[in-house]
């Protein structure tokens, strides 16, 4: 009797990748954050103005989705228009091109002093841009994190 092996691809980006920004601000997308968006989605994608300390690149499709839900709520709340404004009016669309880049523009590069090094980190349904020696200040985890890591997985039936 044969066994038939279902072989499962991820729809989600997954994992981190170190590149160098080139002189025009050109960055090469993983390979398997490209497979993710061809199976996907297609090659456009809707980069946030800085959250925090990184840029966060969507898919445009699941994007527009999220978009749809912020335009829906209430908007007489001034810093709810304040968000609105910032998230929706800094945000760029790119699109990948036939060499595998996506052009990160100057204004979002000098908002988060990116210079060439950069980390790129698959989040689930997106994925994020950090200046390396940013990433490297942020990730750092000690015995303690693990501790709350431990309690939140638990809490959620994982561990």
């Amino acid at each position: 009797m044969s066994e038939t092996v279902i072989v499962s691809q991820s729809s989600r980006f997954r994992g981190r990748s170190e590149h160098a920004l080139d002189g025009k601000g050109r960055l090469n997308v993983p390979s398997r954050f490209r497979e993710v968006l061809l199976r996907e989605y297609d090659d456009r994608l809707l980069i946030t103005p800085p959250w925090r300390t990184c840029l966060r690149i969507y898919p445009l499709q699941e994007w527009e989705q999220m978009e749809a839900t912020l335009l829906s709520k209430e908007k007489k709340d001034p810093q709810f228009q304040k968000m609105i404004r910032y998230l929706i009016g800094g945000s760029e669309e790119c699109q990948i091109d036939k060499n595998g880049r996506i052009i990160l523009p100057m204004h979002l590069r000098n908002q988060l002093d990116l210079k060439k090094d950069v980390v790129m980190m698959g989040m689930g349904p997106f994925f994020e841009i950090w200046d390396k020696d940013t990433w490297q200040a942020e990730s750092s985890i000690t015995p303690q994190d693990f501790n709350e890591f431990d309690s939140t997985l638990h809490e959620l039936g994982l561990f």
